[in-house]
């Protein structure tokens, strides 16, 4: 059995699994009367202890399927997921490919070329703190993999570590909204970056995004909630729901990779399209894309990321920070297009 705990201390919630235990014991009273020694009832169990047995969590095709841990800079305290189907994480991905091949033969091949780790047994075991993220998403805005990484370095050694915490350590909301701007700049944040990551942290404090908020709440509203978060927008929102969240209906009709590749699926011209566009053009109309996406329910992410096979978009900076967006709102060139 499950039992979820906070702690008074440090507030983290945590995970403990129950443990079976043999040889249960039992001692009686006894008595002394007349100088006698008084008489032990306690067996001696022959029974060996029974393992811990952790459960399969559930995952779902509706609901947050990553493990959130809350940032902590001494701990890695779990949120658990809640159960929302049946589904283990040991076959979810068989069922969304299952469902996928149902509506659409033709991505048959598609499939057996890519394996999609996202959704995944170890995929979707992958610890996500969703401050952390989308921190991360910010800070590689309108700069290479490797300038986003040195950044990261920087800014996580501005805060330092404890005596009881030596190691380097992602800060807290409270710490970078108490570290000054010039500070945080020093670790290369633009000032608009700079301002954003205290955007971030600050609706963390608050609680308006949480572990909680986040493991729980419709699409819809998480997308409401992060897009009031100055630098994140919608296209930035969904990638999170999709690479951070691992939920499995994401869809977005704002990215010019899923454009490309719904169009080359289906059979367009892409490259006709490409050449003939003047001004304000697009592979394929947001209409389209709704109408012929809705049988892939509720496995549309699913969908979404062979899309991008398709169209030849790498993923690699999302699946790095966990899906952490980059851009404010306009639709974006795939998943390497960067955006303030």
């Amino acid at each position: 059995m499950v039992v979820t705990t906070r702690s008074r201390a440090n507030g983290p919630i945590t995970e403990l699994l129950g443990v079976s235990r043999a040889g249960v014991t039992k001692r009686t009273k006894s008595s002394s009367a007349g100088g006698r020694k008084p008489v032990s009832t306690r067996k001696k169990s022959t029974q060996i202890p029974a393992p811990e047995v952790v459960k399969e969590r559930p995952a779902s095709p509706r609901g947050t399927n990553a493990p959130l841990i809350a940032s902590q800079a001494n701990s890695t305290a779990v949120l658990p997921v809640k159960s929302h189907a049946p589904a283990t994480t040991n076959t979810i991905l068989g069922q969304a490919t299952a469902h996928l091949l149902s509506v659409d033969s033709s991505l048959k091949h598609l499939i057996e070329s890519h394996s999609c780790g996202i959704f995944s047994v170890e995929g979707l075991a992958e610890l996500i703190d969703p401050f952390q993220s989308l921190v991360s998403g910010i800070i590689s805005q309108q700069v290479s993999g490797a300038a986003a990484r040195t950044i990261k370095a920087r800014f996580i050694a501005l805060f330092t570590p404890t005596p009881t915490c030596p190691q380097p350590f992602f800060p807290m909301p409270e710490m970078v909204v108490a570290c000054p701007n010039d500070k945080l700049r020093s670790a290369g944040l633009s000032g608009r970056k700079a301002e954003y990551v205290v955007s971030l942290a600050e609706h963390f404090i608050d609680g308006t995004l949480s572990p909680e908020v986040l493991s729980t709440a419709p699409d819809a509203e998480v997308i409401e909630k992060l897009t009031k978060v100055r630098g994140i927008g919608k296209w930035s929102a969904e990638m999170f729901l999709m690479f951070g969240l691992k939920r499995m209906d994401v869809f977005s009709t704002g990215d010019l990779g899923i454009q490309r590749g719904m169009a080359a699926h289906f059979g367009r011209d892409v490259a006709k399209l490409k050449s003939g566009g003047k001004g304000k053009w697009k592979y394929m109309s947001e209409e389209d894309m709704l109408r012929l996406s809705e049988g892939f329910r509720p496995y549309r992410s699913l969908f979404m990321w062979y899309m991008w096979r398709a169209s030849d978009v790498s993923v690699d900076a999302l699946t790095e920070d966990g899906g952490a967006g980059k851009g404010k709102g306009k639709a974006q060139a795939g998943p390497k297009a960067k955006k303030a």
